[in-house]
């Protein structure tokens, strides 16, 4: 048993969180880092330095990490960026064995954490998280989230190396699913829907069948895969996606720098959300069992895809300013009984505001406000074409 699990780590040890026996000198080094603290310093007050990188010290194992040290920070950053954070469907997550949650992706850092938050709350293990190499921007970065249970998906390769690299992603979630019956998350896209249009990647599916590839409908349908919603009322990086829209429109071969990354990473932690809900939608396995073996592949991923997006879609949790965009949207006063005239003017005080911190040349005030409009009023659009 010790030799297969030894030789297993082994074999994902490029992009595995860390392993239990790993963790101390892992933490030692962590707290070691004045860049690290450079950057936690201010979450962690106001208790000092020397408490904090003590209470680091008492961390044996990996889901220590997580209770004594993360979860107190991120339910401090809860209670002060959010009004209300809730999950649901609860019941719809297999029971005694592993499972794939995919999700739509909203903020860089925190859909993750806060899954993780709810998960402890509801005593349930918590995921291991899938983070996308271009995040781990420094080293200490890449040690933090190993220790908070993430794995490496590596972008930054050639295409020669690619279907090298996403066969060895798949086989660990396959493995982390199936042999070690353990929860995993990854978003249904590579970045966020910038317009909150979420759509699954048949590219993702793709991947997640290389583990098997003769048989991908046998794949997918181990990987018990659990579509999750994710819902914040606001989206305190709205404003710079609204900003990266317009950048993109008015010289379409710009691309988002290091500093970019880091201000929207900042932005989603710091920045006020309201209420924030997670919903998890039913098991897809029965349904992709029911798709016909003669299906071909191509056509089996868009199938999946769609059933995925589906299940998104349907649980949703909607908000005043998520109808009245779809209203503004449309033109129509569809949803005009679940907001009152003080939403709308509230709504439209609000993007105004977004729209006055976003510094472009020749910024275009009309351009930026129907792409903010979209960002809330999308969701629902989706919602309606499934029901």
């Amino acid at each position: 048993m010790t030799t297969t699990k030894t030789a297993v780590a082994d074999e994902f040890d490029d992009i595995r969180p860390v392993t239990d026996s790993e963790v101390p000198a892992a933490l030692a080094s962590l707290a070691a880092n004045n860049y690290f603290r450079r950057a936690v310093e201010r979450f962690v007050k106001p208790l000092p330095w020397e408490q904090f990188t003590a209470l680091m010290g008492k961390c044996k194992t990996k889901d220590d990490f997580q209770r004594r040290i993360i979860y107190p920070v991120i339910k401090r950053l809860i209670d002060s960026t959010t009004t209300e954070m809730s999950g649901a469907g609860w019941e719809n997550i297999p029971k005694g064995r592993g499972c794939l949650f995919i999700s739509n992706h909203r903020d860089i850092v925190l859909d993750a954490a806060f899954l993780n938050m709810l998960m402890i709350d509801q005593k349930k293990p918590t995921t291991e998280i899938a983070i996308g190499d271009n995040l781990l921007i420094y080293p200490w970065i890449e040690e933090l989230v190993r220790l908070n249970k993430s794995f490496i998906v590596k972008r930054g390769v050639s295409v020669r190396q690619m279907l090298e690299v996403s066969k060895h992603l798949s086989d660990y979630i396959y493995d982390t699913v199936n042999r070690r019956e353990q929860p995993a998350w990854i978003a249904q896209r590579e970045g966020r829907a910038k317009d909150s249009n979420d759509k699954t990647q048949a590219s993702l599916l793709k991947m997640l069948t290389l583990h098997n590839s003769s048989a991908p409908g046998q794949t997918l349908q181990e990987l018990h895969i659990v579509p999750l919603s994710i819902s914040y009322e606001f989206d305190p990086c709205d404003y710079l996606k609204a900003k990266e829209f317009q950048l993109k429109r008015d010289n379409p071969s710009y691309k988002k720098t290091e500093a970019d990354d880091i201000e929207n990473m900042y932005t989603g932690i710091m920045g006020f959300k309201g209420r924030v809900t997670f919903r998890f939608g039913s098991c897809i396995t029965p349904a992709v069992s029911a798709i016909p073996e003669t299906t071909g592949r191509n056509e089996l991923l868009e199938e999946t895809a769609a059933l995925i997006d589906r299940e998104i879609y349907r649980n949703y949790t909607f908000f005043p300013f998520n109808y009245a965009a779809y209203d503004l949207m449309t033109g129509t006063g569809r949803f005009s009984s679940r907001y009152s005239g003080e939403d709308i003017s509230k709504f439209n005080d609000y993007l105004q505001q977004q729209i006055n911190k976003i510094d472009v040349p020749e910024r275009d005030d009309a351009f930026l406000r129907e792409k903010l409009i979209g960002m809330y009023g999308n969701t629902v659009k989706n919602n309606l074409d499934v029901l």
